[in-house]
């Protein structure tokens, strides 16, 4: 089985990348980007590009895409340019080459507005049943995307899995008040106990989707680590989250002080990845249970391919504001 990579030269591909050629797995990386990871240079938007990337293709994983913080600097053309045209280009030639296994890297973006409950509400619980409101042309773009990977199991019998990834980037967050606030490693590590995931649970994801896709025939999963709430902490994450946190974990405050670290005070949205454990039997590693077992024996709590994948941006230059540019 050979799998194609798109999006080689970024975090998520060189990861994949990295971990299948460690296994001896055929595969190769496409780009608009050269890397060590990238096999052939060149753009999703080219169809031609894309067929000729095919032979002997068994599998595609397909990670290339705008991102959220290219909403400032890229047009909206562009976005569904990438996004939308690029991923039809791959599902038209998947289906063409007769490929086993399609797997599309979106986001829970697609949630948008459905993340932010009003005021005084309590947090939401996000399953993969909560309607899809894009607010912004990326999560818009990713959310289209997603329908015609359905519509290509529909209509052509192209079995595919689509992951709504929540954040595995190391950068600075885009919020200029949370990079104020807290610390890189404290911000993240709050994160996961809610809405991040460790770049090494995400490559097992995707690649226990390219295995179990023709089994599965068309999936959604939302993959991000395994939260410790439950529904019945819902309405006091939204008033008192370090008090939920405190509760279930005692021992965090002394490990939290010990590093001058700081839980947040409120948490709006609840990522459940259940569905995601259950069908593809994914077992994701990197949760909150293990930074606090990282902080107790003095160890780094990202995963060892995190390290080595390292910061990449998204942007070869630097903003006024910050690392990310402002969208008006």
């Amino acid at each position: 089985m050979t799998i194609l990579v798109t999006g080689s030269a970024g975090h998520l591909g060189e990861a994949i990348l990295r971990t299948l050629r460690r296994r001896g797995s055929p595969a190769r990386g496409i780009d608009l980007k050269p890397s060590p990871f990238t096999e052939a240079v060149g753009s999703i938007v080219d169809p031609g590009f894309v067929r000729a990337q095919m032979d002997g293709v068994t599998a595609i994983i397909h990670t290339a895409t705008l991102h959220k913080p290219h909403v400032a600097t890229h047009s909206k053309q562009a976005f569904v340019d990438t996004n939308v045209t690029g991923t039809l280009n791959l599902l038209e030639a998947a289906v063409a080459a007769g490929v086993k296994s399609f797997v599309f890297t979106s986001t829970t973006s697609a949630f948008g507005s459905q993340l932010r409950p009003g005021a005084g509400q309590a947090a939401v619980w996000v399953t993969e049943d909560l309607p899809a409101i894009p607010k912004n042309i990326y999560g818009t773009t990713k959310w289209m995307a997603e329908n015609l990977c359905e519509l290509f199991f529909r209509e052509r019998g192209l079995p595919v899995v689509v992951l709504r990834t929540s954040r595995f980037f190391p950068e600075d967050d885009d919020d200029p008040a949370m990079r104020s606030a807290y610390p890189l490693d404290n911000a993240q590590a709050n994160e996961l106990l809610y809405r991040r995931l460790d770049i090494a649970d995400a490559v097992s994801a995707h690649l226990l989707a390219v295995d179990r896709a023709p089994e599965i025939g068309f999936g959604r999963y939302i993959v991000s680590a395994t939260s410790p709430f439950a529904q019945r902490h819902l309405s006091a994450l939204a008033q008192d989250a370090a008090g939920v946190v405190r509760e279930l974990y005692p021992d965090c405050a002394q490990l939290y002080a010990a590093r001058g670290w700081l839980l947040f005070p409120e948490i709006d949205r609840v990522y459940v990845n259940a569905r995601a454990r259950r069908e593809l039997g994914w077992h994701p590693e990197f949760d909150f249970a293990h930074v606090l077992r990282s902080l107790r024996e003095g160890q780094d709590f990202r995963s060892s391919l995190a390290r080595e994948v390292g910061a990449k941006f998204y942007h070869d230059m630097l903003f006024d504001d910050g690392p990310y540019p402002v969208a008006n």
